[in-house]
């Protein structure tokens, strides 16, 4: 249930500030944001998963302290990724 090679590169070139960016709080996110979507999707056919729904409930508060510590080094970043995003908040 975790994404693929190529998607992660394919977020990393998207939403990363430089060539080669792994660690900074954009690329994070949306890795953490496509992981948590996978999730999603898993738990429409298997309802009584709870194993797997406590990992997601991890990556969603991991993502949120990612979110709250970006809002509080920039403002401005914070806004555009979560436009981008498209996470509501």
């Amino acid at each position: 249930m975790s994404i693929t090679a190529e998607e992660k590169t394919r977020l990393m070139k998207e939403y990363g500030t430089k060539d080669g960016d792994t660690g900074s709080p954009e690329v994070q996110v949306a890795i953490l944001t496509s992981r948590i979507a996978t999730l999603t999707e898993h738990f429409k056919t298997h309802k009584k998963d709870n194993h797997s729904r406590r990992g997601l409930l991890k990556l969603v508060a991991q993502r949120r302290k990612l979110l709250d510590y970006l809002k509080g080094k920039e403002e401005k970043r914070y806004q555009d990724l979560i436009g981008r995003l498209g996470i509501r908040r």
